[in-house]
């Protein structure tokens, strides 16, 4: 599950007496799991700011705990190393594994070439048997060999963002089909712990349709302090503003 707390915390930390925290948002949760809290923090306090809070909580939720949804997912794995047998395809492990935890599955990895039109007639045959979402990896730097980016931008994709101010993962590209997220790895996914794709994809779980004004937020937080060990989500890699 996903958290998520509104600007309603704002507003009600704003009115003296009374507190309320949370966790932060856009973190993985499991059922039991402590997400807020609040206190009076005098003994006594007059009713009326009391009725206001009750009165706003009325209108909009607090705190929004979402479910991920159990996502069929292709991925098209580009480059002519893989292709043709040169190297060895990293990828489809790591993200099996990524994947796991949040129910989804990957229904079919294809290898393609350095091709643009193989590229995107992979991508359309991944969708015609199901897929839901679409992960491709390789091609993802600026290159001229790299195709990728302008494979997908030209299935008319929605590019949301090719870019984002997060390390590692500066080079990750988010976009829509229709209705279906296909997201674009640099190659830190398959060889860094935790990058972009550790903080995007279970936002894509839950159904959320992700902006660039989020890619803007991550900003903030966007820098892995790659600390040993590894504490992450209990740190402030992704958290944002």
């Amino acid at each position: 599950m996903n958290l998520r707390a509104g600007l309603l915390k704002k507003e009600i930390n704003g009115i003296d007496d009374i507190m309320f925290a949370t966790s932060h948002n856009n973190r993985s949760i499991k059922e039991g799991e402590k997400v807020a809290g609040t206190r009076i923090i005098p003994l006594v306090i007059d009713e009326k700011p009391i009725k206001h809070i009750e009165n706003l909580c009325s209108k909009e939720s607090l705190v929004e705990i979402t479910a991920y949804k159990p996502y069929k997912v292709g991925v098209v794995t580009t480059g002519n190393e893989v292709f043709y047998g040169r190297i060895q395809d990293a990828f489809g492990p790591v993200l099996r594994k990524k994947l796991q935890p949040y129910g989804s599955e990957i229904i079919t990895q294809v290898m393609v070439p350095d091709s643009k039109e193989l590229i995107k007639k992979s991508i359309e045959k991944l969708i015609e048997q199901g897929a839901e979402v679409i992960l491709t990896t390789g091609g993802m730097s600026v290159d001229p060999d790299d195709v990728t980016p302008s494979a997908i931008k030209e299935l008319g994709t929605n590019i949301v963002t090719y870019g984002a101010p997060v390390l590692p993962g500066a080079m990750f590209l988010m976009g829509y089909l229709n209705d279906i997220p296909i997201m674009g790895l640099p190659g830190c996914v398959m060889y860094e712990k935790t990058t972009i794709f550790d903080l995007i994809l279970p936002r894509v779980l839950t159904g959320e349709i992700i902006s660039k004004a989020d890619f803007i937020e991550l900003g903030h937080g966007g820098l892995c302090l790659e600390c040993k060990p590894c504490t992450f989500p209990h740190c402030s890699f992704g958290k944002g503003v």
